[in-house]
């Protein structure tokens, strides 16, 4: 069904009306100086064409100012300031331009809020998923011990040690969705001090020496290295080096190495690369790898534990630091993971 409209003459006949008054004043000025013809020709159409360019030029100002802007203003698609910065001028061409980046805008928010919508609803599925296993866990345990098991001893033993597993689970998800949130948030105050990174990294290997056993792993440095003092948070980036290392022995291959380096950059800065020999990731998901839950491996096995939150953990804290962090691999082959560190200023100098 067509749209009527209506057209309204009101504009026209005001802007006509005032043209009509205001070129009767001159033409009764004009008599009473009794001007030559041809003097009192040329001096009124040069008088009449200023007259009428600014009534015209003033009278679309007012009409687009107070109906156009008006009806986008009503629709919420244009800012109150939006027509006050600069004039309007007669062939529309500020608001047409201004119409034009504002859908340009607009278009471009709506993209970010569709992907973000995208993104939320992913989130959600994947926190769903990591939670409901362990609690799962945790409600068959006990359900199996109050239908009767637990008169037997042995059985609520065993019961109760794997329910208490599956609530360790639930703390370290609920912790590192807490610590990300305050990440995001910039609510996580970062303590920095002077410290070795050497150290730091030699205490993770200890730490983690127990479960690179288990697969055979060796965790090793390139070369041997002199004290490599920084300035950071030390807890912090213990953390980012021991997500690194575990990562790179949940999925580094049966006998192989995880090996970190430590190189000098420019402008007071060093570079640590944590490298493995293992499955490597696909190209098509290296952009993906720091987003929270998200996994490579899409059978979603969760046989390798851990809260999916890792990576993205690390890229939070490194960017806390103002520092970036780079990923380089490819599959088959082995992974690269490398972070940037301010050095502190009177640092020993790493051997090459």
């Amino acid at each position: 069904m067509k749209t009527k409209l209506k057209k309204s003459y009101r504009f026209a006949l005001r802007s006509s009306a005032l043209i009509t008054l205001m070129t009767g004043v001159i033409l009764i000025g004009f008599f009473y100086l009794e001007i030559d013809t041809l003097l009192f020709i040329i001096l009124f159409s040069v008088i009449v064409f200023f007259l009428s360019f600014f009534i015209v030029q003033y009278r679309v100002e007012k009409f687009i100012y107070r109906r156009v802007k008006k009806i986008y203003d009503d629709v919420s698609l244009l800012e109150s300031s939006t027509f006050q910065d600069q004039p309007i001028t007669t062939d529309m061409r500020t608001l047409t331009e201004e119409i034009e980046k504002f859908a340009a805008n607009k278009k471009l928010e709506i993209e970010t809020l569709k992907i973000r919508e995208g993104y939320r609803k992913e989130f959600l599925g994947n926190v769903s998923h990591e939670l409901k296993t362990p609690l799962f866990t945790v409600q068959g345990y006990i359900l199996t011990l109050l239908d009767g098991a637990m008169d037997d001893k042995s059985i609520r033993k065993k019961y109760l040690s794997r329910a208490s597993k599956g609530v360790e689970r639930l703390i370290y998800i609920v912790k590192d969705l807490d610590m990300i949130t305050k990440l995001e948030a910039g609510d996580l105050n970062l303590d920095c001090e002077e410290f070795d990174v050497v150290d730091l990294i030699q205490s993770v290997f200890d730490l983690m020496e127990m479960k690179a056993n288990k697969k055979k792993i060796t965790l090793t440095f390139d070369q041997f290295y002199q004290p490599v003092m920084v300035f950071a948070d030390k807890d912090r980036i213990q953390q980012v080096v021991t997500n690194l290392v575990v990562n790179s022995i949940k999925y580094g291959k049966e006998g192989g190495t995880t090996e970190i380096s430590i190189e000098n950059l420019v402008k007071n800065k060093i570079i640590v690369r944590v490298t493995d020999n293992g499955e490597g990731i696909e190209k098509q998901n290296i952009p993906r790898l720091f987003e929270r839950f998200y996994r490579v491996d899409k059978s979603g096995s969760r046989k390798e534990g851990g809260s999916g939150l890792g990576l993205s953990i690390v890229k939070h804290i490194i960017e806390a630091h103002k520092e970036k962090i780079y990923v380089e691999s490819v599959y088959g082959v082995g992974s690269e993971f490398s972070f940037t560190l301010e050095k502190f200023k009177k640092a020993a100098k790493v051997d090459s």
